[in-house]
């Protein structure tokens, strides 16, 4: 069977597409980050998935972020709360003060750090296909989350690797959800029977298990639940 990369962070986007990479043959490979992350809860996500989907291997690499900072996942900077206006169309959110800034939450290149990751084990296990969950419709605003960023990494991918100059491996940068909306891409998990449940979004989580249910994630995730028409399950399994 075709081999493929997955970039799991244990959250809904995320999952989604680890099903979706199933669904598609994939024997999956399951890769998360232990990076300093506030919410480093997901990584329990990610692994009750990866179980769940019975990937071929499932690896965590740890290195920290804090040393860089930069972030409000990786510093003392406060994630931001109660930022988003959810009473808009579904196909966009605004913010309460609507800026081009991009949020305190962006972490530093991450998604092109998480994707070198990615590229080096694909290449070692002869993997042509990694598949990672950014959606460029509704998110925070991240510029590594956009259709161009993701075909720029992936020429990038084809010139800088051993494989690809080769011309064993031609490699290739999966982003199925990427103009999907969340309430689409909730649609989308329910059909491939992911158990959202099992899914973490929450940027400043309470008492290290409890969305806080007030930071951008929080209200994207609650946002795309109401949308779809569909109660979030995460927040029974989580009640206090």
């Amino acid at each position: 069977m075709k081999r493929a990369i997955v970039l799991l962070s244990g959250g809904v986007d995320s999952t989604t597409t680890l099903a979706i990479a199933k669904a598609e043959g994939f024997d999956v490979y399951a890769l998360s980050f232990d990076y300093g992350q506030k919410h480093v809860i997901e990584l329990d996500s990610a692994r009750a998935n990866s179980l769940k989907f019975d990937v071929k291997d499932f690896l965590v690499i740890s290195f920290n972020l804090r040393d860089i900072g930069g972030s409000a996942l990786t510093s003392d900077i406060q994630v931001p709360k109660d930022r988003l206006h959810l009473s808009v169309p579904s196909d966009s959110v605004s913010l309460e003060s609507k800026t081009d800034d991009i949020p305190v939450t962006y972490v530093p290149a991450r998604n092109t750090i998480f994707l070198s990751f990615s590229l080096a084990w694909a290449e070692s296990i002869g993997a042509s296909d990694i598949f990672i969950g950014a959606n460029a419709v509704d998110y925070s605003g991240y510029p590594d989350c956009r259709p161009e960023y993701i075909k720029s990494f992936e020429d990038m991918a084809n010139l800088a690797t051993k494989a690809s100059v080769n011309g064993t491996i031609r490699f290739k940068i999966n982003a199925p959800l990427i103009n999907l909306t969340k309430a689409e891409i909730i649609k989308k998990a329910v059909e491939l029977n992911v158990d959202l449940s099992e899914t973490w979004s929450c940027y400043a989580p309470e008492n290290e298990k409890y969305p806080c249910r007030r930071c951008d994630s929080c209200l994207l995730r609650a946002k795309g639940f109401r949308e779809a028409d569909i109660k979030d399950p995460l927040l029974s399994k989580v009640k206090h």
